[in-house]
């Protein structure tokens, strides 16, 4: 399939996942890169059990709220 045909039939809505290598795919500025923060132990133990009652992790909690600040970093 040429690229016009490509991007006419991802334009009219149509399933192209069939003429894509999905093995060769990359989602560009997604790889995980890491980073040390470090915090006093009170800030950690609130963190802990703010996670605990979402039940999920500490670093998803992190992920999130860090996330959450960037996509509206005017919300107080």
């Amino acid at each position: 399939m040429k690229a016009r045909e490509f991007d006419e039939a991802v334009d009219a809505g149509e399933d192209v996942s069939q003429h894509v290598d999905w093995s060769q795919a990359t989602r560009p500025n997604l790889r995980p890169k890491r980073v040390n923060v470090d915090f006093p132990a009170w800030e950690v133990d609130q963190l802990d059990r703010e996670a605990r009652r979402l039940g999920i992790t500490r670093q998803a909690l992190i992920k999130v709220w860090i996330a959450e600040k960037l996509a509206n970093p005017n919300d107080a």
